[in-house]
């Protein structure tokens, strides 16, 4: 993707259905969670950058002793931060006293990070500042054991604002106003019912220590997870661990967040990616199962585990960004979509070139749109077929223009390379422009100057800076006729609401575009209604019904939209004409049928308080707010 955006976080979960010292024996170490963990989580690196964390739990150690650890960081690379700061307290007992690490009992007595249950973030900040205090997991504490909680996870809300309200009807006095801690304590407070529900029912009967241990076996956490869940609004995969050891990770009722796990009688395994779970355990891509919508995996104290229903499903909107760039494209129904999306988009691009393939070249924008190139490669491949065998049945050739049909290959480059090591850490934007245009490098030599045009494909255009201030500029130094940018992605209307940095309107480059042709077309009336009926709606809190916004873009088809963008994104003074293609909505489904999430594109949000932000994402562009709209 040029125009990097950021977006949902990762989740990685861990739960050991052995004892300690079956792991040491075993595998020759008690470190075998721990170096999982950390291949779980790296391999879910492009999750997030801006911190990790991770947390442990010890299951039926005495009291007194510390059963709960954490380490969270925000340091360059986060998880090997935090692992080395794990591996550190192992290193000391190995110095010190290295029988003991064959020494299970006394490693969870005398070493943190040594408990049965792990849980593993990693941030994407689209909001809030970039410190630790933001950086999950979560933790809220108790002296009750089973009151303890640790949550992490891949979610926005949209309804935070009523959530938090119900929190301060209920008598809580929460520390902040974020769904992250609005969410964990909106569970919370249900376990805390939940445990008082239990105490009141065997109080008679047991004594404590004993009733502890009778509540954390009678603790029913999909009734927990069912009251928590019931008023949330957004898109989520949420983990959490009780302080007596019970996991669940549960996700939203549309499907909206990804979540998949597996197990054996050894561990029980949820991440946000397939691939992260293969590559750590070395699992079977068909083994690896989904967690589906409205559902949790919930673990018990004693490695039990199961999948229940906490919410009824409603119609399955998967994430389609999950397929277009988010997700590891090494997972192989991810790698075959975006082929799909590329292969798709073939026709469109052959009608931009007058099918004049001896005097084009494709290439790609590395480095996730190299899947969707390969489809457009195989696209262009299986054009060619059908074009010799048409010319071969039609005509009769000579000897000589036989040869040159047959011989006849297009031309795939690979004109532009990224710089991965060089960042763009300058905040001054006119500074921070001119290094981007580092980035990138071109091949030269590869076009022919005045002749050739370029057909170059991303996996999406969000805002099109990058391409406006430095990628067609490089290409045009290379001297094509002309640029077509091909959008393996369908153009970005509509802000997303349930974890994907795209809250304003005003930075999308087809919002831009669709204001343009108002202007022109003398519309601009347009959205003034819009705005009125809008602000109307908030005031009566019916902004979550309808999408008001979606008439501003109903006069105009896909293309004058994507034909305004060219302009717009076009920079001045660059010689080759300039063309944009993006892929269809109906296209988009038939690659990624399975993530039919497409509110971004379309407007059609999967839950209503995707309508309100919508709503009031445009009311603030009207009023000059840059503000998020939730």
């Amino acid at each position: 993707m040029s125009d990097a955006i950021k977006h949902e976080c990762g989740i990685a979960l861990i739960r050991l259905r052995k004892p300690l010292d079956y792991y040491i024996e075993k595998y020759g170490t008690p470190l075998y969670a721990i170096n999982r963990l950390y291949v779980l989580m790296e391999k879910q690196s492009n999750r997030g950058q801006d911190g990790a964390g991770v947390a442990n739990v010890k299951i039926e150690v005495p009291p007194g002793s510390r059963y709960i650890s954490r380490y969270r960081s925000v340091e360059n690379r986060p998880v090997v931060d935090i692992f080395k700061k794990i591996n550190e307290k192992y290193r000391e007992v190995l110095k010190d006293s290295p029988e003991k690490l064959k020494d299970a009992d006394w490693l969870q007595k005398n070493v943190a990070f040594s408990g049965e249950v792990w849980l593993g973030h990693l941030r994407y900040g689209t909001h809030g500042r970039n410190e630790i205090e933001n950086c999950h997991p979560m933790l809220r504490q108790s002296n009750w054991r089973s009151r303890n909680l640790v949550c992490a996870g891949n979610f926005n809300m949209t309804n935070a604002d009523e959530l938090f309200q119900k929190l301060v009807k209920l008598g809580q006095h929460p520390k902040d106003q974020g769904d992250t801690i609005t969410v964990m304590e909106k569970i919370g407070h249900f376990l805390d019912e939940e445990n008082q529900r239990v105490f009141e029912r065997f109080k008679g009967i047991y004594e404590n220590p004993a009733l502890s241990d009778i509540i954390e076996d009678n603790m029913d956490i999909q009734r927990v997870l069912h009251r928590s869940c019931r008023d949330f609004d957004g898109g989520y995969a949420m983990a959490g661990i009780t302080g007596y050891g019970t996991a669940f990770v549960v996700r939203d009722p549309a499907g909206i967040r990804p979540a998949y796990y597996w197990a054996n009688d050894e561990v029980v395994v949820v991440a946000s990616e397939r691939p992260a779970i293969k590559a750590a355990f070395g699992a079977k891509y068909d083994d690896v199962k989904e967690i589906s919508p409205g559902n949790a995996i919930i673990i018990d104290k004693h490695g039990e585990f199961g999948e229940f229903n906490i919410l009824p499903a409603v119609e399955r909107k998967a994430c389609s960004f999950e397929r277009i760039y988010f997700s590891r494209g090494s997972d192989s129904e991810i790698y075959k979509e975006r082929k799909e999306l590329g292969r798709l988009l073939i026709p469109q691009i052959l009608k931009e070139i007058d099918y004049d393939l001896e005097n084009t070249v494709f290439s790609y924008i590395p480095n996730t749109a190299e899947a969707a190139f390969y489809g457009m490669v195989e696209g262009i491949e299986n054009h060619l077929a059908d074009w010799r065998k048409n010319k071969i049945k039609k005509s009769n050739l000579t000897d000589e223009e036989l040869d040159k049909i047959l011989d006849f290959k297009p031309r795939f480059e690979k004109i532009i390379s990224k710089d991965v090591k060089l960042r763009t850490f300058i905040t001054n934007d006119d500074d921070r422009s001119e290094m981007v245009s580092h980035v990138y490098e071109m091949t030269h030599g590869v076009i022919r100057k005045g002749v050739d045009t370029i057909v170059v494909i991303d996996d999406s255009i969000v805002r099109g800076t990058t391409l406006e201030k430095s990628i067609l500029k490089l290409l045009d130094k290379l001297g094509p006729k002309k640029i077509v940018i091909v959008s393996s992605a369908p153009q970005i209307r509509f802000p997303d609401c349930y974890g994907i940095d795209m809250s304003k309107v005003r930075e999308f480059v087809a919002f831009r575009a669709m204001l343009a042709l108002l202007k022109e077309r003398g519309m601009e009336y347009l959205k003034e209604e819009v705005y009125a009926q809008a602000v109307a709606n908030l005031q009566t809190k019916n902004a979550q019904e309808q999408n008001f916004v979606k008439q501003l873009f109903e006069p105009f088809t896909d293309e004058d939209i994507s034909t305004k963008i060219a302009e717009i994104i076009k920079p001045e003074g660059i010689k080759a004409e300039v063309a944009v293609i993006y892929q269809t909505v109906d296209n988009l489904h038939k690659a990624c049928p399975k993530n039919l999430g497409d509110w971004y594109f379309t407007g059609d949000y999967p839950t209503k308080g995707g309508n309100k932000v919508v709503n009031k994402a445009f009311v603030n562009f009207m009023e000059g707010k840059l503000v998020r709209a939730y």
